[in-house]
């Protein structure tokens, strides 16, 4: 009996264009693989873990920032203003609580990224948590199959 697909193909297929052209227009290789990981710890996505460490890895990321960055905010000097602005706003958009992003939030994140950028950053911000949720739902392990 053969498994079925975790995704519809042409839903992989957009998700993964979306992703594309949001790491495009942010053009931040390094922070976008940051993004990725912060939401990927906040919700408890091993799948997205595995997968956004290895590449923050090979494109140069170091171990010490990696393994500070779910304590980012109480890790002076390591994070540039810019990396903290857009992890605040991705743990604002990951953790819809209250049901807005705060102002100060988005504000700083508007201050030190022009139009464009913000908006790759916001949409790779919901696609990583669109993913997260596909894998956590599907409980797809580290390392596991994507489609």
């Amino acid at each position: 009996m053969s498994r079925s697909p975790l995704l519809d193909q042409k839903v992989f297929q957009a998700m993964q264009a979306v992703s594309a052209a949001a790491k495009k227009g942010l053009g931040d290789p390094v922070l976008a693989e940051l993004v990725m990981i912060r939401a990927s710890q906040v919700n408890h996505c091993a799948f997205c873990l595995d997968m956004h460490l290895g590449i923050a890895r090979g494109n140069g990321e170091s171990e010490g920032r990696i393994q500070l960055l779910d304590a980012w905010e109480e890790a002076e000097g390591r994070y540039t203003e810019r990396e903290r602005a857009a992890l605040a706003l991705t743990e604002a958009v990951t953790v819809l609580t209250d049901g807005f992003v705060p102002d100060e939030v988005y504000g700083a994140a508007a201050k030190l990224f022009d139009e464009t950028e913000l908006a790759h950053l916001i949409a790779l911000i919901t696609v990583i948590n669109s993913w997260n949720r596909l894998m956590v739902s599907r409980r797809v392990p580290p390392g596991g199959r994507q489609t």
